[in-house]
């Protein structure tokens, strides 16, 4: 009797179970097993290694490469201080997370110093089983009290995207020393599980000591495959592999980071890189200017005689957004017809065959490169998401795609010029003495700020275009710590910018193009875009369920961007051109979707 009414209440169990809402459920966490943003990861639990990496690639010798810009702090997670290089350098190398990303799929994150992942089908809720392996770089164990304490102090003193999602969480939950779970309010991104797991972690015991708040050039304690050595602030950071590293043998790490050493040189120019380069004075080099690539600047004996190899490698990726901001908290900049004018005087055709050896493709979206681009007219799930909004959008965003209009590559293609005077006119803007004023005689005047060199030839050819407009923009070169103080603060008119895309685009884009992020200083909302239907249309992004969810939504956030004229858009490459000396080995029977993965590499040099 007893046993039957046992079996009665576990049928009941079974039953209740199977009854609850999908968003009571868990995804079981595998362990060993990934978790994908959509569908899912292309790798099963147990697989031995990414198909981009060798297993038994050699340990040893020094990666060397050039940074354009200077440092004066170690301190990645702040603003303050010269930091934009100093992010890409330290927290990949030094710091470790919870999962780690594979670069052959959209959006999948694979077990690092989380062993396990369990994450709700809500994602209201994703719990983490910590490696017992995981150690800081002074053998401290790396606990739920490091990873509570990280999101204590970033998400409240770090920077606004890490505060921002930390405002997003409901709570963390410290279930045992090896064991947490994050909680989420209702409403939030459905990414957020993904991007918590991919934060850095930090030690609560090495920042016992250590002010996190400001800037620094100590070392911070890590427990990631390189510890940071030799530093020379302003010139070169200096990482050296840590040679008992307690995750070289999982799954997503075996093949990876095989350098002995790593060392950034800075140099304040990308045409000093390049000579120093030349020299052999670094080894690896990834050169972003096709031009050079094409025009003669490395034809040199090295190249020549075959100790400097150059590759052009395709790659699969979006390339986001490259233009020039318009800073629309100025007033000349508020009107959309006076930012479709700025568009329509760039002569890409011209800038293209005359200074960019012919090798640049236009960048006609803000997911250019992939499917996540908006074409055509919008139909569909994309229509569906913009006819709320009909009333507020121009009515040629439904009826028309948007277009770039080609010149005749003269760099005076007249049929443009007039269309832009004309939109000029209609917002109050005229010709006088040929210098283009508004209706008090106040001149149409502004400044392009730069930080890059490299960039100024393009910025005095698109001044020169404004000049036929009557429109006067004067090119000011600065120094990154300055370039840094004024955009964080948005005192700038017109900037040139980059915003990198992926293929599972989320939370970013709010602080790209965000109403809430547009006065908030470090976000990259530069233009200051405030629009209730970008916001929507991120919203969307942040809540798509599949693949096609998402790119509609991604389809109408692009659309809808692009015919607010904030940006005048520049030029992108569908493949990275790397030139490097010695022997270097890399897998070349995969394409990773994302581009080579340097971490791949090794040295074959004895």
């Amino acid at each position: 009797m007893r046993i039957a009414r046992l079996l009665l209440r576990l049928a009941l169990a079974v039953l209740l179970l199977g009854a609850l809402p999908a968003a009571a459920q868990t995804q079981a966490g595998v362990p060993g097993g990934g978790i994908a943003m959509h569908g899912e990861p292309k790798y099963p639990p147990g697989f031995d290694h990414f198909a981009y990496a060798n297993p038994d690639a050699p340990k040893g010798g020094e990666l060397r490469q050039a940074v354009v810009g200077s440092f004066d702090t170690l301190n990645p997670f702040i603003i303050g201080g010269q930091t934009d290089q100093v992010r890409l350098i330290v927290p990949p190398y030094n710091f470790a997370s919870l999962m780690t990303r594979g670069w052959d799929e959209p959006f999948t994150l694979y077990p690092y110093v989380a062993e396990r992942a369990e994450m709700s089908e809500d994602r209201r809720t994703v719990t983490f089983w910590l490696n017992p392996k995981a150690v800081f770089h002074d053998g401290s164990p790396l606990t739920a009290d490091d990873v509570i304490f990280t999101w204590a102090t970033q998400g409240t003193k770090g920077l606004p995207n890490t505060r921002a999602l930390y405002e997003a969480m409901d709570g963390i939950d410290r279930i045992d020393d090896r064991t947490v779970r994050f909680r989420f309010k209702e409403g939030g991104a459905r990414e957020n599980p993904l991007v918590v797991a991919m934060q850095p972690i930090l030690s609560k015991a090495w920042y016992s000591s250590h002010p996190f708040d400001q800037p620094s050039l100590d070392p911070p304690l890590g427990a990631g495959p390189y510890a940071i050595g030799a530093v020379d602030a302003g010139r070169s950071i200096t990482l050296d592999r840590v040679k008992d590293w307690w995750a070289a043998d999982l799954p997503a790490m075996r093949g990876l980071y095989n350098f002995d050493t790593l060392r950034f040189d800075f140099y304040l120019d990308a045409d000093t890189a390049l000579e120093a380069f030349k020299a052999g004075a670094y080894n690896w080099r990834r050169e972003r200017d096709a031009e050079k690539w094409v025009s003669g600047a490395y034809d040199f004996p090295a190249v020549q005689d075959g100790r400097v190899t150059m590759l052009t490698l395709p790659h699969f990726r979006p390339v986001g957004m490259m233009g020039f901001a318009m800073n629309t908290r100025r007033p000349i900049f508020t009107d959309p017809r006076v930012r479709r004018a700025m568009i329509l005087a760039f002569d890409f055709e011209w800038v293209n065959k005359t200074l960019l050896g012919g090798q640049y493709k236009r960048d006609d979206s803000y997911f250019a490169n992939s499917a996540l681009a908006a074409t055509d007219t919008p139909q569909g799930a994309e229509l569906q998401l913009l006819e709320p909004f009909r009333d507020q959008l121009p009515p040629q965003l439904f009826a028309e795609p948007y277009t770039l209009p080609p010149s005749d590559g003269s760099g005076r293609s007249r049929e443009n010029l007039r269309a832009a005077q004309a939109l000029l006119a209609e917002a109050g803007w005229t010709i006088k003495d040929n210098v283009l004023v508004d209706a008090s005689g106040t001149p149409f005047r502004f400044e392009i700020l730069l930080q890059n060199k490299g960039f100024q030839r393009i910025a005095l050819a698109y001044a020169d275009q404004l000049r036929r407009l009557g429109i006067q923009a004067t090119i000011r070169l600065v120094e990154s710590a300055q370039y840094a103080n004024r955009t964080e603060g948005y005192d700038f008119d017109v900037i040139l910018n980059t915003w990198i895309s992926t293929l599972s685009p989320g939370s970013e884009q709010s602080r790209y193009w965000g109403s809430g992020s547009a006065d908030v200083p470090g976000t990259r909302n530069y233009p200051g875009v405030k629009s209730p239907v970008v916001d929507a249309m991120i919203k969307a992004v942040n809540a798509a369920r599949s693949q096609e969810d998402l790119q509609a939504a991604a389809h109408a956030l692009d659309r809808v961007l692009l015919w607010g004229n904030y940006v005048v858009p520049l030029y992108y490459l569908d493949r990275d051109y790397v030139a490097y000396w010695g022997d270097l080995g890399r897998v070349t029977s995969v394409n990773p979707t994302y581009g080579t993965v340097l971490e791949a590499w090794w040295s074959n040099d004895k």
